[in-house]
């Protein structure tokens, strides 16, 4: 579940869309889309 900034909701993204990475202080993270306007959405993961 990931929040939208510009449709200013919560949108579920299907799993094979988010993109996981690994930020430069190790932490994990989730990139995706957001399928109703197309904004990158961003959200940092616990450990």
């Amino acid at each position: 579940m990931f929040y939208c900034v510009k449709c200013r909701k919560k949108v579920n993204v299907p799993d094979g869309q988010v993109e996981y990475v690994t930020l430069k202080n190790g932490r994990r993270a989730a990139r995706a889309t957001c399928p109703n306007c197309g904004t990158r959405m961003f959200k940092i993961l616990g450990a």
